[in-house]
């Protein structure tokens, strides 16, 4: 078996090691695509050894009082910000804040509450597909795919439903195609999200135009050091501080500050696997930013191409290919610079309606702003394969690796939390990757709405199946 997975691993690699070669072979912008696969494959690596997954970082914490996932999380939190910092003081990032509102906490909700029900994140549940785990199948499937295309294009009954200030607010901007304006969310867009303020902590408390120091201390120190190791310290002191102390007190006796730093030292390195991978995950992420960038200027893609308004996406290089079919009116398709899940997904929903009938262009969403690519020619989407692939890699070394079917509940758990996943992550425009990981740590505080959401959502989709477990075992126990 060990020798069979051993074999596997080889032949994953090398058809990806192919695959690269092939594009590169039909013509050199597609090694833009490219890093989006090698980057997707370490991704999928680390979250797999790593077991990197804020659904069960909210569940291991909640329902067991076991804080290890979360503490990694915070610690590649911590990594990453710094290296945000450097790559925005040397004009050298693809990051960009989001619009700021209330939206992002509601979404952060139902988003948790899914991730609970789905028994994985966005980014969890594509690890685990490299695993073998079909209810994560379920999930990204029926949830992050097709139910985020659907939720987007809904319009009929549920134009009623959007204000009249959104109306107005969307007929105000000529600049906006109005016939790609046919549902509640392209109003949601265009009308109340794209009015909202967006900004970073460095350029709002430094200015329009802060220096090397300033995104150190704004983006990185403020944002994203101070309140990680804020909510370290909370986490040691509720899960567990009490344990440690009872041993050190035997130990020790009179117990003083530096038994507590010691403390939260050993809750840190209790499990060295996971704060490594959160080291690593960091680190990668920020390496991500910087060679996309590095690609952006050496395709000259800073520079608009006729035909298309917005410069340094990859909808430039595909309409230099001669592929304007897979971009939208402005010349555009999903490239979101960096680690991001959930858009590309919601590509492949759409991709797959248009093949049944649907017209999946008539709205802001693929429309005008993310397009609708042919599979194969989806940067974003193929960093998701990477990470299946990558995680597949892994768990095949280290004999993890086994395809399980979803039985019963699973099956409605992995369908209604991806569902909700989907949802949750449109109205705030990204998922615990996109919209808490990558902003927390880029210096945009919607990262921190977010997560206070999903943290939320996460408590309360925790409280239910220990409601529906209880519930259930006392049937069986009247039953008996």
């Amino acid at each position: 078996m060990e020798k069979r997975n051993q074999i596997w691993s080889f032949i994953i690699t090398g058809v990806l090691i192919l695959i690269s070669f092939l594009y590169y072979s039909v013509n050199e912008y597609y090694m833009y695509l490219v890093v989006y696969i090698w980057f997707g494959y370490a991704y999928g690596m680390m979250l797999q050894y790593g077991r990197f997954c804020f659904a069960s970082a909210s569940r291991d914490l909640f329902a067991a009082g076991v804080p290890r996932m979360a503490v990694g999380i915070l610690i590649a939190l911590v990594f990453f910000s710094l290296i945000q910092a450097a790559l925005a003081a040397t004009d050298m990032t693809t990051f960009h804040p989001a619009p700021f509102g209330i939206h992002m906490l509601i979404s952060g909700v139902i988003f948790g509450i899914g991730m609970v029900l789905a028994g994985g994140c966005a980014s969890g549940s594509l690890y685990k597909i490299g695993e073998g785990n079909a209810t994560s199948i379920l999930a990204v499937v029926f949830g992050l795919c097709l139910g985020q295309a659907i939720f987007v294009n809904i319009g009929g009954p549920f134009l009623k439903l959007v204000p009249q200030s959104w109306i107005d607010s969307a007929n105000a901007k000529t600049w906006i195609p109005a016939e790609k304006i046919s549902s509640w969310f392209d109003y949601y867009l265009t009308g109340y999200v794209w009015d909202q303020p967006q900004f970073t902590v460095a350029k709002l408390i430094f200015g329009g135009r802060p220096t090397t120091m300033d995104y150190f201390i704004g983006n990185a120190l403020i944002n994203a050091i101070i309140p990680s190791l804020i909510l370290l310290v909370v986490i040691y002191f509720f899960f567990s501080r009490k344990g440690f102390i009872k041993k050190r007190a035997k130990e020790k006796g009179k117990l003083g500050l530096g038994d507590e730093l010691k403390g939260i030292w050993a809750m840190i390195t209790a499990s060295k696997r996971t704060s490594l991978m959160g080291i690593l995950v960091g680190a990668v992420a920020g390496l991500h930013i910087l060679v996309i960038k590095g690609m952006q200027l050496r395709f000259a893609m800073g520079v608009s191409t006729p035909g298309t308004r917005d410069a340094n996406n990859f909808g430039q290089l595909l309409t230099r290919m001669g592929h304007a079919a897979d971009v939208t009116v402005k010349g555009t398709v999903f490239d979101p610079g960096y680690w991001y899940i959930t858009s590309q997904e919601g590509q492949v929903g759409a991709w797959l309606l248009e093949r049944l009938g649907f017209n999946m262009h008539d709205n802001m969403f693929f429309g005008y702003v993310n397009g609708i690519p042919e599979l194969w020619r989806n940067p974003a989407l193929w960093m998701s394969l990477g990470i299946i692939f990558g995680a597949m890699v892994m768990a095949r070394l280290s004999n993890e690796f086994k395809f399980k079917l979803p039985k019963g509940e699973l099956i409605v758990w992995g369908i209604s939390g991806g569902l909700l996943m989907g949802i949750g992550s449109r109205p705030s425009l990204g998922c615990n990757i996109g919209a808490f990981f990558i902003r927390a740590a880029g210096g945009d505080p919607n990262g921190w709405v977010y997560g206070t959401g999903m943290v939320v959502g996460a408590f309360i989709g925790v409280k239910f199946f220990n409601w529906w477990s209880e519930r259930k075992m006392a049937k069986e126990m009247e039953a008996f």
